[in-house]
């Protein structure tokens, strides 16, 4: 008997062919329909394509600027927006503390699992890609004290260091002859200057974009394309395991970051053969000090593999976020009236010089104002632009407008929405306003500390509970220290100041057009 796709065809031309194909699509369309009205969320509004399937959300994100959809979804429709079959979008702050508590009783979803990497067929995750809470805790607890305020306070001499240089660099290049006051690319300094920073704290060593001035090894660019590839492929993630963890035949994917494993790799050989000398001081140990330190005080769970882990998720995840959050700190201080004036003059009332840079985190700290500057410009921008997902826990989860979500459903909070909830940050949350942060005068101790509490509650920019970023405190004391000494140090403006930069929603928002003058202050 002839099987050929010819006679198959053919068997089926005419009516039969146009029924099997009606047949099907009645199929899909009996199959989508029951879906939705048998959901338990289909009471709640959302884009109809949303409602049946995660296409619509891949489609968005990859566009973007999915950070300002959903603004406009929840203006439209309310706290909850669904995004997803399975998936709401919350602007619900009072629930923050209930969903990223230290419990860890609401999980990540699979939409972080696509940070992983395949090794050897295997898949290896990390403390951002681990969604069992368990083993993220295993992996987490002998590290977590060398990323405390106090652990984090003895690698200051190391951040210094790479300060100057970015100081230096920025003096030699724009500062002086031909090139003084003209308009150049602050925005990439700043960048080079945080991965040169992680690889000082981390090696004792930069890596070198700020002595080469560019991304002399194509590791900047990988890392943009690679948090791209993860912000869309985690709406649907198996699709990951189809194009870049397929063990049979990889289709494509994010960028490998071979250049950073090389590095991280030959320091620790170095480190164990004691060539690296020449720039490590043992004397001011670094992370790969600490981490060797963990390996030896727990070797039945720590071995080298678990080190070159925790030194590669140092180099790719320390360096963006802290970029994102000193570019804003800087751009939108020099772009609403006032505010870099009014920053300036409090340094310098606080008693802060140009002879004490680099200005040291204990004494930046203390400027209220250079506190509300940060603390504003991680609200304004958060570091991550995409919403944060938890599955609901067992028993489900009561909202404030009295509705149950069942468990197993994927809650969603994006920190941009949240932090422009107007309950919370009142009428001017669309505002660059860093005197919220502020005490305001006739306000008493109690009622400011009672406000404060509730804006610090509504802040997801290191996200919350037991998974809050763990180099939150390493990329706070550089933000403070790097504002403080370039507004002491130099005279800043914004080459264009009625231009708009632009913000690319990645992982993380990608600011572009950060163009600006400096001067030497006289």
């Amino acid at each position: 008997m002839n099987y050929s796709a010819e006679s198959v065809f053919a068997a089926l031309e005419g009516d039969t062919l146009q029924l099997w194909l009606g047949g099907s699509v009645l199929a899909i369309w009996v199959y989508l329909a029951v879906s939705y009205l048998s959901s338990p969320l289909r009471r709640y509004p959302g884009p109809i394509i949303a409602k049946f399937t995660n296409l619509w959300r891949l489609y968005r994100i990859s566009r973007g600027h999915f950070h300002l959809d959903l603004a406009v979804l929840h203006k439209k429709y309310g706290p909850v927006v669904r995004i997803g079959p399975n998936a709401l979008d919350v602007d619900y702050p009072e629930l923050i503390k209930t969903v990223f508590n230290i419990k860890g009783d609401w999980k990540k979803t699979g939409y972080y699992l696509a940070s992983s990497a395949l090794v050897d067929g295997h898949v290896v995750y990390n403390l951002f890609s681990q969604i069992d809470p368990d083993k993220h805790a295993a992996e987490k607890k002998p590290i977590s004290k060398y990323y405390s305020p106090n652990g984090v306070a003895s690698l200051e001499p190391l951040i210094d260091k790479t300060i100057r240089q970015l100081c230096d660099e920025l003096e030699k290049r724009f500062t002086t002859g031909a090139v003084a006051g003209k308009p150049f690319n602050l925005g990439n300094w700043i960048l080079y200057y945080t991965w040169d920073v992680v690889g000082m704290v981390t090696f004792s060593e930069p890596i070198g974009y700020l002595s080469t001035g560019r991304d002399f090894d194509g590791t900047l660019g990988d890392a943009e394309k690679a948090l791209d590839y993860f912000s869309w492929v985690g709406c649907i993630p198996w699709l990951d395991y189809v194009f870049d963890k397929n063990p049979i035949y990889r289709v494509f994917g994010p960028p490998g970051f071979g250049t950073i494993a090389g590095i991280s790799v030959k320091h620790l050989i170095d480190r164990y053969q004691g060539a690296d000398t020449a720039t490590h001081d043992a004397a001011q140990p670094d992370y790969l000090d600490r981490f060797i330190e963990a390996k030896q005080a727990n070797p039945e769970s720590v071995n080298e593999n678990q080190i070159v882990s925790w030194l590669m998720i140092n180099m790719i995840a320390g360096a963006d976020t802290t970029a994102i959050t000193i570019r804003s700190a800087i751009y939108y201080g020099l772009k609403t009236p006032g505010v870099w004036t009014r920053l300036r003059s409090e340094l310098a009332a606080a008693g802060l010089t140009k002879e004490q840079c680099p200005l040291s985190f204990k004494t930046t700290r203390a400027v209220p104002y250079l506190d509300a500057l940060v603390r504003e410009a991680l609200r304004y921008l958060p570091g991550v632009s995409l919403s944060l997902e938890r599955f609901v826990p067992p028993g489900g989860v009561r909202f404030p407008d009295h509705s149950t979500v069942p468990e197993n459903t994927i809650l969603a909070f994006n920190p941009y929405v949240i932090c422009r909830n107007k309950k919370v940050w009142g009428d001017d949350a669309e505002e660059f306003r860093p005197e919220r942060w502020l005490q305001a005068d006739g306000e008493s101790d109690s009622a400011y500390a009672d406000r404060l509490r509730e804006l610090s509650n509504a802040d997801l920019s290191f996200g919350g509970g037991s998974r809050i970023c763990i180099g939150k405190h390493m990329g706070l004391i550089q933000v403070y220290k790097v504002v403080a000494t370039l507004a002491v140090l130099y005279d800043i403006e914004l080459a264009d100041p009625k231009k708009e930069w632009k913000v690319i929603a990645s992982w993380f928002p990608r600011q572009e057009g950060l163009e600006a003058k400096i001067r030497k202050r006289a």
